[in-house]
C-alpha cells in the first residue's frame, strides 16, 4: 500500500508499525543524546506505536483534538516525531518553531497562529510564555511529559476539513515584502511527499530491507518532516537526526549510524572538502546523498573522494511533492547546476518580465503546477490569513515561485539566482524587510536597510546600511548583540555600516538593486564594522 491509500500521517505511520513492528524508527546517536541530555537509542516502531498513542490518549483526555494548532520547540529531539502523531491522530496540526527565534519573532510566530499550546524543552518555557503574552494568546506551555490543562474555548482555529484534506502542520516561510507566511500544509502534502521520495528511483532508489537515512537538517523544516520522516515511513527506514551539522564529527557520526543515504545543504559538502584526505573517507554505507546547492565546481571532486552520488533538488515548503525537480537519474550532469528534468506529473514554464516564455537557454521565473485536474495537488493549501498572497502566488492558476531558472533543448532546468528579494545564508531564507522591521526596533536606529553580500563559505551573509545619531564601533557591536536577543542569529547583520541616506524610490521605498550595490562597495572600500564573530547560534 502507497502512502497516499491512507487518509492521515498517523494512518501510514500506523500501517508501517504493524508490518515492521520490530525494525528501528528513530536512532538517536551517543553524540546528540550528550548535547541534548537525553538518552541515546533506537526506538522501534512498535515501541513508538506504543508511545504514541499513550501520548495521543493523554492529549484527548485533556480536551484536544480537531481544528487545534501545538506549537512545538523540540529542537531536532526525536520526540518531536512522537508528539507530532500523537496529535495527528486526534486531527489536530503542529506549529513547528525554530529554536533560533528569539522575542520579536516568537511574538509574532504564536500570534499568528494562534496555538492551543505550546510543547517545549524546559530552558526555553519561559521566553515563550513571555511572547504568548505579548502577543496575546492566553495559552500554557509545558514540556512533552507533561500533562496539560484543557485548552481555551476558542482554541480550534483550523478549517474544517476531513482525513488527507485535514491540517497537519503550519510551517512558517519567509516572505519578501514582509512578514513570515504560515503555509498550511495538509495530510496530502506530507504523505505525498514521502511516497514520491519511496519512489523516486535512479540513483536515490529506496529498498524496504531496511533503510537508514542520516540528517542534520532542522526539523522545523518542511525536508526533515516532509521527505526524511515520511520516506523512511514509506519504506520502514530508520531516521537518524542530528542536533544539527558537526564537520568535524560527520564522517564518524555517519560510520556509527550505518546510514544508508543523507541529507545536505549546499554549505555542508564545502566544508567538508577543506578537511585533509583521510583514509576513511570512504569508509561508510552511503549509496547516495539528496540536497540542494552544492557548489557545482565541488561536485566532481566530492562525489570522487567520498565515493558516492549526491543528487541536487528542487522544491519550496509550498510546493511540497507537488512540484518536485531532482537529478536523480544516471544521465545527470555533474558539476553544471543542473536540476533534472521535470517528471510528467509536473507542468513548468519559464516566463520573462513580461510574462512571456522564455526562450531555451534563457533565464526567466520558474512556474509550476501539477499536472491533471488539480494543479495544486500536493502543494500547501493557503498562506494562513493571508488570501492575497494565495491568490497572488497562484496568478493564472501556476504557482509562481520566485526562482530563475533556464531550460535547455532536452527540457533539463537549471537554477540561475533568487528573484524575490531573499538572503540565503548556509541554507536559511532571510528576507530583509523582516531584519529591518527588527532593527528599526532599536531607540539609536532612525533608519535600516539590509541586502546580501557574498560569503565564501555560507553564500550570503546580511549586511545593513543604518542612519544613527553619533556612530561608532561600540554602537555597532551594540546593536549585533541586541539582535542577538531579538531574532535568529543568522538573521542579525554581519556587517553593520553607519549613513547619511538610504537609497531611496521616489515613494521612500529602498530600491533593493541599488542596496546591494551599495552594500557590496562599503564591504569592499573596507566602510563596515564586522559583526560575524558575534553569529554564533544562541544555547539555551
Amino acid at each position: 500500500m502507497t502512502l497516499t491509500q491512507h487518509p492521515t500521517v498517523y494512518a501510514a505511520f500506523e500501517a508501517t508499525a504493524q508490518t515492521w513492528p520490530d525494525r528501528p524508527m528513530l536512532c538517536t546517536l551517543e553524540e546528540t543524546a550528550d548535547i541534548y541530555g537525553i538518552p541515546s537509542m533506537e526506538l522501534t516502531y512498535g515501541e513508538a506505536l506504543t508511545r504514541v498513542n499513550a501520548l495521543s490518549d493523554r492529549y484527548q483526555a485533556a480536551g484536544y483534538g480537531p481544528r487545534m494548532r501545538i506549537a512545538l520547540l523540540m529542537e531536532n529531539r526525536p520526540d518531536f516525531f512522537l508528539i507530532w502523531l500523537a496529535f495527528n491522530r486526534l486531527g489536530a496540526s503542529v506549529v513547528p518553531i525554530n529554536p533560533d527565534l528569539r522575542a520579536s519573532e516568537l511574538e509574532y510566530l504564536i500570534g499568528h497562529s494562534e496555538p492551543a499550546l505550546i510543547i517545549a524543552i524546559p530552558a526555553r518555557q519561559a521566553e515563550l510564555r513571555t511572547a504568548a503574552k505579548a502577543a496575546g494568546i492566553d495559552l500554557t506551555v509545558v514540556g512533552p511529559e507533561e500533562t496539560p490543562p484543557a485548552p481555551r474555548s476558542d482554541a480550534g482555529v483550523g478549517e474544517a476539513q476531513d482525513g488527507p484534506a485535514l491540517e497537519a502542520a503550519v510551517l512558517y516561510t519567509s516572505g519578501t515584502t514582509g512578514k513570515p507566511k504560515g503555509c498550511v500544509l495538509a495530510n496530502t502534502y506530507f504523505l505525498m511527499a514521502g511516497e514520491w521520495y519511496a519512489q523516486m528511483g535512479g540513483i536515490g532508489a529506496l529498498n524496504t530491507d531496511g533503510e537508514r537515512m542520516i540528517t542534520p537538517l532542522p526539523i522545523f523544516h518542511m525536508n526533515a518532516m516532509a521527505c526524511s520522516f515520511m520516506a523512511m515511513i514509506a519504506v520502514g527506514g530508520c531516521l537518524i537526526p542530528l542536533d544539527r551539522f558537526h564537520p568535524s564529527t560527520w564522517w564518524a557520526s555517519v560510520r556509527d549510524s550505518g546510514a544508508t543515504c543523507l541529507h545536505y545543504l549546499g554549505v555542508m559538502p564545502s566544508m567538508l572538502m577543506t578537511a585533509p584526505a583521510d583514509p576513511q573517507d570512504r569508509t561508510h554505507s552511503i549509496r547516495f546523498g539528496f540536497g540542494a546547492g552544492i557548489d557545482p565546481k565541488l561536485q566532481a571532486a566530492f562525489e570522487t573522494r567520498f565515493g558516492f552520488p549526491v543528487i541536487e533538488g528542487w522544491a519550496m515548503t509550498e510546493t511540497g511533492a507537488g512540484a518536485v525537480v531532482s537529478a536523480h537519474t544516471p544521465d545527470r550532469l555533474i558539476g553544471k547546476a543542473c536540476l533534472g528534468k521535470p517528471e510528467p506529473e509536473v507542468e513548468t514554464r519559464i516566463i520573462d518580465d513580461a510574462g512571456n516564455d522564455a526562450q531555451t537557454d534563457t533565464p526567466g521565473e520558474l512556474l509550476v503546477r501539477r499536472a491533471g485536474d488539480d494543479p495544486r495537488r500536493g502543494f500547501f493549501s493557503h498562506y494562513y490569513k493571508n488570501p492575497d498572497a494565495t491568490a497572488e502566488a497562484w496568478e493564472g492558476g501556476w504557482f509562481h515561485t520566485g526562482d530563475l531558472v533556464r531550460a535547455d533543448d532536452q527540457g533539463r532546468l537549471y537554477f540561475v539566482d533568487r528573484k524575490k528579494n531573499m538572503i540565503r545564508r548556509s541554507g536559511e531564507n532571510i528576507a530583509a524587510v523582516d531584519v529591518e522591521s527588527v532593527l528599526m526596533k532599536h531607540p539609536r536606529i532612525k533608519a535600516a536597510a539590509v541586502a546580501p553580500v557574498p560569503d565564501a563559505l555560507r553564500g550570503d551573509e546580511v549586511f545593513a546600511c543604518l542612519i544613527v545619531d553619533d556612530p561608532s564601533a561600540k554602537l555597532a557591536e551594540q546593536i549585533a548583540r541586541w539582535g542577538l536577543e531579538q531574532m535568529a542569529y543568522y538573521k542579525v547583520p554581519g556587517y553593520i555600516a553607519f549613513v547619511d541616506e538610504l537609497p531611496l524610490t521616489a515613494t521612500q521605498k529602498i530600491q533593493r538593486a541599488s542596496m546591494k550595490t551599495l552594500a557590496k562597495s562599503l564591504l569592499e572600500d573596507g566602510c563596515a564594522h564586522d559583526m560575524t564573530r558575534f553569529k554564533k547560534r544562541q544555547t539555551a
